[in-house]
């Protein structure tokens, strides 16, 4: 009897070390990057900016009318072909260290992969310009790949 329950831990603990030293390789092959949703519409480019709109020197914060204005007269000109504003509540540290947490806004931008690098410079002067205008320590950005399709 002895002899059988050393065999059956031998081939529990074998089990489990063949089991511990798989999973990574098998769960490293369910996303290899491939796999992917159907292709539909043209390669654009999708920038996301973050404002936030409480001032770092206690000042009142930007209002919707005055982040409006901003729009209309900082970005309508160089994306025309239409822009989506989101309202919402954000936190960041500062550079203080300080948490902040205040009203803040998402401008999404949709432009063909061509135009890349002409709207690079456009969208980082849109950056400057609310940062300068608005007192603030930084607009964050973030750029991704999508297909659009209209």
């Amino acid at each position: 009897m002895n002899v059988q329950l050393t065999r059956t831990r031998t081939a529990l603990v074998v089990s489990g070390l063949l089991l511990a030293v798989g999973a990574p390789t098998a769960y490293a092959t369910l996303d290899d990057g491939t796999a992917s949703a159907p292709s539909r519409g043209e390669p654009y480019v999708q920038t996301q900016l973050f404002f936030g709109t409480a001032r770092p020197d206690g000042g009142p914060a930007v209002t919707d009318r005055q982040f409006m204005a901003f729009v209309d007269k900082e970005v309508t000109p160089d994306f025309p072909d239409g822009l989506t504003v989101q309202s919402g509540r954000g936190q960041w540290r500062d550079a203080s260290g300080a948490i902040e947490k205040e009203r803040s806004y998402e401008l999404i931008l949709l432009y063909p992969v061509g135009r890349a690098a002409a709207s690079d410079g456009k969208i980082e002067e849109i950056r400057r310009a609310y940062a300068k205008q608005f007192g603030q320590e930084a607009v964050a950005r973030v750029d991704d790949r999508a297909g659009v399709d209209f």
